[in-house]
Formats: structure tokens, sequence, C-alpha cells
């Protein structure tokens, strides 16, 4: 894309301080998922940024990705307490302990939720009609932190022994993977965003 171009289209607000965050937006914010493992890594790393900055994350990413074995939830669910002290010494990472705790918890519930419905993409998606929610914002300010569907997601996680995982995280995660679609109506990925989807 031509990169004259590319900087003149309009896009969220939120995503202009770094050509990182920008990259983001443009290729993966939104777009609905359906592979587990994308899940889970979603999943972690919001779980992970509770109380902290996304951007700060999406920095961090590589380094979880390295870390947590590629983001596979079945080896994550076998960490013992020697990984668990390795990751917390990991200066990559996010150092605290109850969030690498809750990782490992996570993955254990996760794939008890793949037993269940073959899948957490077919857990997850009945949640909203198995198709996108399509917002209609028109300023950053309309965003909600939370809606009452992260309340009910957030509720039945809970239920299932998922930890760091309150509405407001799952607020974002649904936006993250697409659930819902909260691109401002004036930013170029609002309409062709639904269209894309992740491997």
């Amino acid at each position: 894309m031509d990169v004259m171009r590319k900087k003149a289209m309009k896009r969220c607000p939120w995503c202009l301080s770094d050509p990182l965050y920008i990259e983001y937006h443009d290729r993966e914010w939104g777009v609905p998922v359906h592979d587990d493992r994308k899940w889970f890594e979603f999943l972690l790393l919001e779980g992970v940024q509770a109380g902290l900055s996304w951007f700060l994350i999406l920095k961090k990413r590589d380094n979880y990705r390295r870390a947590y074995d590629g983001f596979d939830f079945e080896k994550i669910a076998r960490y013992d307490e020697k990984k668990i002290a390795r990751l917390l010494a990991d200066p990559g990472l996010v150092r605290n302990l109850a969030k690498i705790r809750a990782s490992v918890n996570n993955a254990r519930a996760f794939i008890k939720i793949r037993e269940e419905f073959g899948s957490f993409d077919n857990y997850i998606w009945p949640f909203v009609g198995n198709k996108p929610l399509r917002n209609c914002w028109t300023s950053i300010e309309q965003l909600p932190a939370r809606t009452d569907l992260s309340d009910a997601l957030s509720k039945d996680l809970v239920r299932r022994g998922f930890k760091f995982t309150g509405s407001t995280i799952i607020y974002a995660h649904m936006q993250a993977t697409g659930m819902v679609n909260d691109h401002l109506v004036g930013c170029f990925r609002y309409k062709n965003v639904g269209k894309q989807k992740t491997s």
C-alpha cells in the first residue's frame, strides 16, 4: 500500500500514537476470530493487560509468544512450578505471579470448554448470535467499557473457573476478536472488518 495513502486514511483515534498500534488496528482489531489458539492468545493477553495499557502488552506480545510456547494452551495447561518461576523471572513479561498463575489456570479451563463444546469458538460465538455485533459510534467517547453481554460472558467464564475475566476485560476481548465491531463509522476499517477472518 502506498505510504502516503496509508497515512491519509481515517482511523480510530486511539491507535494513532505509534506505528505498531496502527498496524494492529489496521490488520487485527475487530477481525472475527475462529481459531482456538488465537482465542486463547487474546484471553491470555487481555488478562495480563488488566490495570495496564494494551499498548504495553502489544509491545511485549512477541515475548509472550516465545515464553508461552506460541500460546499452545495444551502445553500451558501442563506448566509446573519451575516453569511458572521462569515466567516470573522473564524480563520480557509482566512479572505478576497472580496473572501468570491465572494464565495456566485459564488454559485448563479453556480445555474443559473445548471438551464440552468441541471448540472454544463453538462456545463463545453464540453469546452474540453467531455473528459480529455492529455498532455505530461516531466518537471514541461513545465506546462502552462494558455491556450486558460482556457481563453475561464474564459471569459464565468465572463460573467455569477463569481468572482475570471481569466484564471490562471481556468487553475489550470482544472488541479485539471481532465479536463486536467498535471501529468508528468514519474509520476506513468500519465497513470491511467483518468480511475478514483470522486464520
